[in-house]
C-alpha cells in the first residue's frame, strides 16, 4: 500500500476513502455554490466552489488548493473534505486553477493569487474576515499554498480590475507534503527541472517565452534563466521574517516529495522567526489512509492562528 501512495492521484483516492468515514450529517451541513468565476485568462474562466457551513460560521475563510501534480479539476472537490473546517465554521474557498500540461507553474501561481484576490475583495458578500484568510493544499496544492504564503504581495493600485488592487497575503499556512526547493531536491545541489522531473509532472517546469520575432513560443533552455525560474517558484527563496504561521505534515516514507523539502522549508522559516512547525508521518508515504484525521490538526492550526490573529514572536 505504501508504494501506491507514491502518486498525487492515489494520495487523493486516500483522502477520498477516508472521506467516506465522515457522518451524513457533516455532508448535509453546509451551502454550496458551484463554479464561482474569480477570474479569466486565455479566454477561459477560472473558477471555484464556495462551501459554507450552514450553523454558526466564524467568519473566517480558508482557500483550498484543488491540484495534484498541478493539474486541477473541478469534479476533485468534494466538500466531504473541509469537513473538519466546516465544523468549526469556516468558510472553505476550494479553488480550481488553470491546469498543466496547457500551463506551467508561474501562470497557475498567477490563478491562486488572483483567486485570494477575489476572496479579500468580495470578503463582505461571504462575511468574512478579509485580514484573516488561511489556505492549504497537499503536494502540488501545498506547494502553491506556500508560494502564496511567501511571496503574496500588495496590489497594484492602478491595476484596471479593482480585484487586482488588493493584496493577496494570507494569514495563517498549513499544508501537506509540499515541494518547497527545485534547487535542492532531495540534497543540496540537487536540481529538478523538466529533464529529470517524473514524466507526469514535467510539463509544469517546462517554461516557454513568447518569441514576438517569430510569433512563437520558445522553450527556455538557458540553464542560467531556468535556474532563476526554478528558484522563483520555490517557496523557500520568498521566506521573509512577514511571512504567515507555517505548518506541513509529511510523511518520512514519502519517496515522491523527499521529507528534505519540508525539514529545510521549516527551519528557514524559523531562522526568519516565523513561528513553524512540522509534523512528521511516522512510516508514511504521499499520502495515507487516515489523513483526514490530520486534516483536523490544519483546522487546529488556522483556530490558534487566524482566530486571534499573527502571533508576534516565533515559537
Amino acid at each position: 500500500m505504501r508504494k501506491l501512495l507514491q502518486s498525487p492521484l492515489l494520495a487523493c483516492l486516500a483522502v477520498l476513502l477516508a472521506a467516506r468515514a465522515i457522518d451524513a450529517e457533516d455532508v448535509s451541513s453546509y451551502v454550496r455554490t458551484r463554479d464561482v468565476i474569480y477570474g479569466r485568462k486565455a479566454g477561459l474562466a477560472l473558477t471555484m466552489d464556495v462551501v459554507v457551513p450552514k450553523e454558526q460560521p466564524n467568519g473566517l475563510g480558508v482557500l483550498f488548493v484543488v491540484s495534484g501534480g498541478w493539474r486541477s479539476h473541478p469534479g476533485a472537490i468534494r466538500p466531504e473534505m473541509y469537513a473538519p473546517f466546516l465544523r468549526r465554521g469556516y468558510t472553505v474557498f476550494a479553488v480550481v486553477h488553470g491546469t498543466q500540461p496547457k500551463f506551467t507553474i508561474p501562470e497557475i501561481l498567477d490563478d491562486v493569487h488572483r483567486a485570494v484576490r477575489f476572496i479579500r475583495f468580495h470578503a463582505k458578500e461571504y462575511h468574512i474576515d478579509p485580514d484573516r484568510l488561511g489556505i492549504t493544499g497537499g503536494s502540488a496544492g501545498g506547494h502553491l499554498a506556500l508560494m502564496i504564503g511567501t511571496a503574496g504581495a500588495a496590489g497594484d493600485p492602478k491595476a484596471p480590475d479593482p480585484v487586482d488592487r488588493v493584496s493577496s497575503r494570507v494569514q495563517a499556512v498549513a499544508c501537506f507534503f509540499p515541494p518547497t526547493d527545485f534547487l535542492n531536491w532531495g540534497k543540496d545541489g540537487a536540481i529538478l527541472d523538466c529533464k529529470n522531473m517524473d514524466r507526469r509532472f514535467r510539463a509544469a517546469v517546462d517554461f516557454h517565452v513568447f518569441d514576438w520575432d517569430q510569433s512563437i513560443f520558445q522553450r527556455v533552455t538557458d540553464e542560467k534563466k531556468v535556474r532563476e525560474l526554478l528558484h522563483d517558484i520555490s517557496p523557500i527563496s520568498h521566506v521573509s521574517r512577514d511571512d504567515p504561521p507555517t505548518l506541513i505534515i509529511h510523511g518520512d516514507k514519502d519517496n515522491l516529495v523527499p521529507l528534505q523539502q519540508s525539514e529545510r522549508m521549516i527551519a528557514k522559516l524559523k531562522e526568519a522567526g516565523v513561528p513553524a512547525h512540522l509534523i512528521v508521518k511516522k512510516d508514511c508515504g504521499h499520502g495515507w489512509l487516515t489523513i483526514l484525521k490530520d486534516t483536523e490538526t490544519l483546522a487546529d492550526w488556522f483556530d490558534r492562528y487566524l482566530k486571534m490573529g499573527p502571533p508576534r514572536a516565533a515559537e
